[in-house]
């Protein structure tokens, strides 16, 4: 899994100072959740750019907004509903965001059309049969490997949108855009190899705190599954786009629910 960089003469990130932090990170927020940040500036593109080594702690904030809703699940109803209400609850605070994305994508990449014409088709609105597929099967694997969580249904519950989120970034900086304009674009030409760091290392650290070396386990397998896909939508489509990123996250979660919830652990 040889990764080279294609970054290592970027214009500048920005400065690390607390106040840059600050904004960074609600940027990251407000971008993957619908969390309301009133005290930022209008959203720019440059404010998107420099949210991107906060996208693993901002996915670590929506795992956490998400326990008290399991608590409170499991003690009235059991785990099945837990997981159901966890599930839901994922959705409605990232706004779908990551959701439509990977809708997008299936139904473009498994269309089996020309290159041109599947990226016409991430740009439809429109879900078909193979988006829709994608969705119900992720949708059902998480309550599923949530359910079968028992008590670590907490590990898996932050974890997952951590993982998940890291994958985003390890597909903005290591692989092309698909398109010439766009915010897949932006992201990819402005990314410094520092943020990329700073979020690995980030989640890397949060990763073992939470869950020792089954936390591992998962980076190491969402970061395989993540170099797997990502390859075969370069190859297929020319590159990444936004909604590829969004496919990574979900199908990152998904990977390090089943990692958390296998027997072996």
């Amino acid at each position: 899994m040889a990764m080279t960089d294609p970054h290592s003469n970027g214009t500048p990130g920005g400065s690390w100072s607390f106040t840059a932090t600050l904004h960074g990170f609600g940027e990251a927020l407000r971008f993957l959740t619908i969390i309301p940040q009133p005290w930022l500036p209008p959203m720019s593109e440059w404010g998107m750019v420099r949210a991107i080594p906060f996208f693993p702690a901002a996915g670590l904030i929506i795992g956490a907004l998400l326990l008290p809703i399991g608590w409170l699940g499991g003690a009235l109803w059991g785990e099945l509903v837990r997981a159901v209400l966890l599930v839901t609850a994922w959705g409605i605070i990232t706004g779908g965001l990551h959701l439509d994305g990977l809708s997008d994508t299936f139904d473009a990449v498994m269309s089996w059309r020309p290159r041109e014409r599947k990226l016409e088709i991430m740009k439809d609105s429109r879900i078909g049969a193979m988006g829709s597929l994608a969705l119900v099967a992720v949708l059902l694997l998480k309550v599923a490997f949530l359910t079968s969580a028992g008590d670590l249904w907490w590990q898996a519950i932050l974890l997952a949108p951590l993982l998940g989120r890291w994958s985003d970034c390890y597909g903005i900086y290591f692989y092309p855009p698909a398109r010439e304009g766009g915010l897949g674009r932006s992201f990819h030409d402005q990314v410094q190899r520092r943020d990329f760091w700073f979020a690995s290392a980030l989640t890397l650290t949060a990763a073992i705190l939470i869950a020792g070396l089954s936390g591992l386990a998962a980076l190491l397998l969402c970061w395989s599954v993540a170099w797997l896909l990502a390859r075969w939508w370069v190859r297929d489509l020319g590159g990444l786009t936004g909604d590829t990123y969004g496919a990574l996250c979900e199908i990152g979660e998904v990977v390090v629910l089943a990692t958390l919830t296998v027997a072996l652990f």
